[in-house]
This record gives structure tokens, sequence and C-alpha cells, in this order.
């Protein structure tokens, strides 16, 4: 297999040593034709051979299809070997310019080609210099076969460290690109995490406020028609006092912040207003207790924990049907729990629609539960039947206590 090395690839150290190979057969061709006009023997002959030669290689440099089609460089190569052989028939210096030969041969031919083609040139070398001389010893074999083999060493080792240039190469640009891919995943995953918090929140700030709001305009209306204008105006003030607490959840969730109830005390006493306000604007009542002994939680687990149970509550009111809810929130050495029961009608959870397949919503408020449960490695459980309530358990490691002992 050929290897071709383009302009583009090449190092400035190879560049140099390709100008150093030109050079090297100018060298020799002009110390041939010096030699030649200093002896006086055949010197028009041998000027004239090193002149072709020096033409009919000074052409390859410059065909961009020498370097890159096998076929041109056997053509050229069969060109400048001929007027080499016609040279060394002149004078025996022709024969040191079989070493610059050999690796113009070993660059440009394939290897099933390139060695028989040194090898060929190796022997035109020896029978040349021996019907100069006339003579044929061990030294004037050893020296054209010892910078054959030489020149076949250097260009192969020239070639694996090529190969292996390009293979690092190529894994370089692989990496690069897999580290732009990696960077182009890693944004995308961030901006579907920051739309699914957007989501989450809305949902249990946003939507179920103005679910709220809706309920009690609606019992404020019913109110004003049933002749009770003070009942309907204590119904538009807890609306509009709904809204203004919406809006600064609203406010606080953009900027990423607390929510105002856990920013104003415990998750246990934000759970209680919680409990009193769902009781206070609709006609559920709540029930809220803690059991074992409250210790201080991660900011990230008491905001999951109170919109999960935002959401829940906000699903007995609305779906559920019930009249009482027990809420209850469990300290343990390792764990906290939060229970919510409900004696409402019931659901089928399998006939639940996946998140976005209608235009009311329904589905998503227990997506977004188990998701909040799971970013905290925590586990949510749903037991609920038609006819028979809801009861609901979310249960969330504490950091740095899963390996303690009770």
């Amino acid at each position: 297999m050929r290897d071709v090395v383009s302009d583009s690839s090449l190092t400035p150290a190879l560049r140099v040593l390709r100008v150093c190979l030109h050079l090297l057969v100018a060298g020799l061709l002009v110390l041939a034709a010096v030699r030649a006009v200093a002896g006086g023997a055949n010197a028009p002959a041998v000027v004239t051979a090193a002149c072709a030669l020096a033409a009919v290689y000074g052409v390859g440099p410059l065909l961009r299809p020498v370097r890159t089609r096998a076929a041109v460089a056997a053509w050229w190569l069969a060109a400048v070997t001929t007027a080499w052989v016609v040279l060394l028939a002149l004078t025996a210096d022709g024969i040191w310019l079989a070493f610059p030969l050999f690796f113009v041969q070993l660059h440009l031919l394939p290897r099933r080609w390139s060695l028989p083609a040194v090898a060929v040139t190796t022997a035109l070398a020896i029978g040349g210099f021996g019907w100069h001389t006339h003579t044929l010893n061990p030294g004037t074999v050893i020296g054209p076969v010892l910078g054959a083999a030489v020149a076949v060493a250097v260009s192969l080792g020239y070639q694996a460290l090529y190969r292996e240039s390009e293979q690092r190469r190529r894994l370089i640009e692989e990496l690069t690109a897999t580290r732009s891919e990696l960077a182009a995943a890693e944004h995308t995953a961030g901006v579907m995490a920051e739309r699914e918090r957007l989501a989450r929140e809305i949902h249990d700030t946003l939507a179920q406020g103005l679910s709220s709001i809706q309920l009690l305009l609606r019992a404020a209306e019913r109110a004003q028609l049933s002749g009770r204008p003070e009942g309907a105006l204590a119904h538009v003030r807890q609306a509009r006092q709904a809204a203004v607490d919406n809006l600064a959840e609203a406010r606080r969730f953009v900027r990423a912040l607390s929510p105002p109830d856990l920013e104003a005390g415990s998750l246990p006493a934000a759970l209680e207003r919680l409990s009193a306000t769902t009781a206070r604007t609709s006609s559920v009542t709540v029930h809220c207790q803690v059991s074992g002994t409250p210790a201080e939680l991660p900011t990230a687990h008491e905001v999951a924990l109170l919109r999960i149970a935002q959401s829940a509550l906000a699903n007995t009111v609305q779906h559920a049907h019930a009249t009482h809810v027990e809420m209850t929130l469990s300290y343990m050495d390792t764990e906290i729990a939060l229970d919510v029961v409900d004696d409402g009608h019931g659901f089928d959870p399998s006939a639940l629609p996946e998140p976005g397949e209608n235009e009311t919503g329904s589905g998503f408020g227990l997506a977004a539960m188990r998701a909040r449960a799971r970013a905290l490695h925590g586990t949510l459980a749903l037991e609920t039947a038609p006819g028979q309530g809801t009861a609901l358990a979310v249960t969330l490691p504490l950091p740095g206590r899963e390996g303690t002992d009770a």
C-alpha cells in the first residue's frame, strides 16, 4: 500500500529533507560534470547526459500527478532511470546518484514496485561500476547494496512514523469532534433540565394558584347569587391574596430562589401554613402532623417536599372530591418521608394520560412529583383505586446518613 504524503501534511523538517534530496542530486550531477571536464574523457557527452538527467529530474517536483498517481510516477521514474543509465555508461561517477534515486523510488512507488526498482537500480550501479573499473570485488558489491539497505530502512521507518502521525492526527480530530458533540449534548441537557424545572415550578405554583383563584371566584359568584355579599367579598379577598402569593412565587422561581414559605420558617411550619390555606380556600379539611425529631434539611429537600405537598393537595382539591386529608412529615435516622392520604374517590393509575397528551394538562402533576423525588435519589409510591381514596408516600435519603445505623 502506498503512503501518499501531500504537501500540506509535510512538516517543516520533512520539507527541508525533500529540498536536501534535490540539492544532493544537483550536487552529484555537478560533481560528475566537473570531474569529466577536468579529466578530459568524454567531457561533452558526460555534461550533456548530466544536463539531460537534471532536466528530466527537475520536471518531477513541478508535476503534481507525479506525487499523487503511481502510474505517472512510474513513467517519470523510468525516464529518470534511463537518463541515469546513460550517464552511468559514460562515467563511473554516475554510481553516486543511485543513493538519492533509491529514496525517490521508495517514496513515489508502492512497496510492491519500489523494492524491485531499488534492486534493479542496485544491480545497475554494481554492473556500471564494474564495467568502468573492469573489476568486481566484494567492496564493489557491498557499497551499493549497503546504500540500498540503508535507504530501504530509512524509508520504511519514515513511512511507519508517517502512518502513526496520521493516525494520531485523525484521533485528535475525532476527539475534537467528540468534545464538540459532548458540549452540544451537555448544553441541550442543560436546556432540557431548565425547561423541566420551569415546567414543574409553573405547575406547582402558578397553575395550582390559578386553579385556586378560579375556585374562589366561583365560590364568590355563588355567594353573590345566593344573597351573601359578605361571603362573596371574603372569597374575592382570598383570591386576591392567592394572586399576590403566586406573583411572589413566580418572581422567586424565575430567580431560582426558595419558596416564600420556606424563607419565612421551617418545612413543618410551611406545611402547616399550606394545610391551613388549603382548608380555608376549599371544602377539604387538612390535618398536618410531624413524626420524629425535626432536623435541618438541605434546601433542595425542603423545596422538593413542599412542592410535592402543594401538588398533592391541589390534585386532591381538584380531582379527588375528598373531605379530609392527612399529611404526615416523618423524620427518620437516614430518611425523611412525606405521606399524603385523602378519603376521596380514588382513581385507576393505569388510566392516567401521559403528560402533554391532552389539553387540560392532567397527568403532569404526578410525573413532576416523581421527577422531583428521583432528582434527589428518592422514591414516590402511590396507592389508590376507584372508590378507595389515595395515599401518596415520598421518601428521600438524607445526605451523609445513608450508611448509618438506626
